[in-house]
């Protein structure tokens, strides 16, 4: 699958968003990538996520598991384990760190890869990577569907993607007057109280 064909996913699952928002990371943007939009249609989903799985394999070789951070990461972790032929676990936050839960185990010797939605500053990856090396296994590097940090994040592993974006974002105290100009939306989940 082509960076095109990705993006075309995404713009036509409605996900590709311009205006002002204010990213997950704090970074404000005039881009956000709403890929919830992208997930509520399996066949969609399945068409990236095996994309991915293909160039995971490229990468990587075998696989045995696929670990994500919740909750983003959990359908495209999934679906990438599914088209890998593996199994699919998550770490979810408890007392601010990423941590396997749930009964979820890394056996040793297990080949494992991290898998996330959308990169931007790596912050997330570099905590789940944190989380999954707490653990026995070979953990191989990561894979992404979107890296819209132009491949500038590190996220502390090899990573691989399905698309990389060079996507702008500011500190809130520099933004560009354009951007500053319009109201900023905070779409994403990170910080939304269950």
């Amino acid at each position: 699958m082509t960076q095109d064909e990705v993006l075309a996913e995404f713009r036509d699952a409605g996900a590709l968003l311009r205006g002002h928002f204010v990213l997950s990371s704090g970074l404000h943007s005039p881009l956000f990538l709403q890929k919830m939009a992208v997930f509520q249609d399996p066949a969609r989903t399945a068409r990236l996520c095996g994309a991915l799985a293909a160039r995971v394999r490229d990468a990587y070789g075998p696989v045995d598991l696929v670990v994500s951070p919740a909750v983003g990461g959990i359908i495209p972790g999934y679906e990438t384990a599914r088209a890998l032929g593996c199994r699919a676990l998550f770490v979810e936050r408890e007392e601010g760190r990423f941590l396997l839960r749930r009964g979820f185990r890394i056996p040793e010797g297990a080949r494992v890869v991290m898998v996330e939605d959308i990169v931007t500053t790596g912050l997330s990856s570099r905590e789940c990577l944190h989380a999954i090396r707490e653990h026995p296994g070979e953990l191989l590097g990561a894979a992404c569907l979107i890296d819209r940090s132009g491949g500038r994040a590190d996220v502390g592993a090899p990573l691989v993607s399905l698309c990389r974006l060079d996507a702008p974002a500011y500190p809130a105290d520099a933004l560009p007057p354009e951007l500053a100009a319009i109201p900023a939306e905070k779409p994403g989940s990170r910080g939304l109280v269950a």
